[in-house]
């Protein structure tokens, strides 16, 4: 038995989103893993980073949020909300995410939870800087060992997320949570379940979904995670570039994902 967490963000139940996260967690459940989810909206979450996330403060006139968010974590000043997030991950070997792609990006709501719950010391500022090494980061950090995954409704059409769709491709657009959100403090990610045209989905279609979906989560913890290239994995130089002869044949971000032409491969942790 696995213990999964599921962080869902949409304002309405009866949502596309919210069903995809129903049935996760039904699903989920029938194979005999144990399922917390933190339904934000229903939570009512506090969006906003600012002095009332922190009980003690280091400097009443002026906030340093990253200074503060050091400090509460460290002498356990944090918010109740904020603690009991950053358990549930530690208690998660999974963590899956539920939301609409709104703007290219996710809800300002999950915005303000990952703002608040990735906390100084507990999802940065992690880990011994030295030579080539900065830190417990991308690839490692306080919540490695466990894996991700975004379930992602999208208004727009397939081909509009392609590699050459007007959009721009899905990679791409999903490289600043995939990568900058998840890998970087240690979360093994894998590729995401979008379902585009998710406005015109009908009841054949969702059947579909649903179908797919189950098959995804029977491989949570089987299926290969995307490839991206530990920070410390030897891939980078001591100003944290890729190393040449990495990457070649590859553009954009694509070059930080592990090829199987570099000349020395090192896979990433999973």
């Amino acid at each position: 038995m696995s213990h999964i967490l599921i962080v869902h963000a949409h304002p309405e139940p009866q949502s596309l989103t919210s069903a995809l996260k129903d049935l996760a967690v039904t699903t989920l459940e029938a194979r005999g893993h144990e399922v917390q989810v933190s339904d934000l909206y229903a939570m009512r979450w506090k969006t906003l980073a600012d002095r009332q996330d922190f009980t003690d403060t280091c400097d009443a006139e002026r906030l340093r949020y990253i200074a503060e968010s050091r400090h509460a974590y460290a002498t356990d000043t944090q918010t109740m909300d904020i603690a009991a997030e950053q358990q549930k991950l530690l208690w998660a070997d999974a963590v899956l995410f539920s939301f609409p792609l709104w703007w290219f990006g996710m809800p300002a709501i999950l915005k303000g939870w990952v703002d608040r719950v990735f906390a100084f010391g507990f999802a940065y500022g992690v880990g011994e800087h030295g030579g080539e090494r900065w830190g417990d980061r991308y690839g490692e950090g306080m919540l490695a060992g466990r894996r991700a995954m975004l379930m992602v409704p999208i208004g727009g059409r397939a081909p509009y997320y392609s590699e050459r769709g007007v959009n721009g491709s899905l990679e791409e657009i999903l490289w600043p949570i995939h990568h900058g959100t998840l890998f970087y403090p240690g979360l093994t990610v894998m590729p995401p379940f979008p379902v585009y045209s998710s406005d015109r989905l009908d009841e054949a279609g969702w059947q579909q979904v649903a179908a797919d979906l189950e098959q995804r989560l029977a491989g949570l913890f089987s299926d290969a995670p995307i490839a991206y290239r530990r920070q410390n994995g030897g891939h980078y130089d001591g100003e944290q570039r890729l190393k040449p002869g990495l990457g070649e044949g590859e553009g954009g971000t694509r070059i930080h994902l592990v090829q199987p032409s570099d000349p020395e491969q090192r896979p990433a942790r999973v």
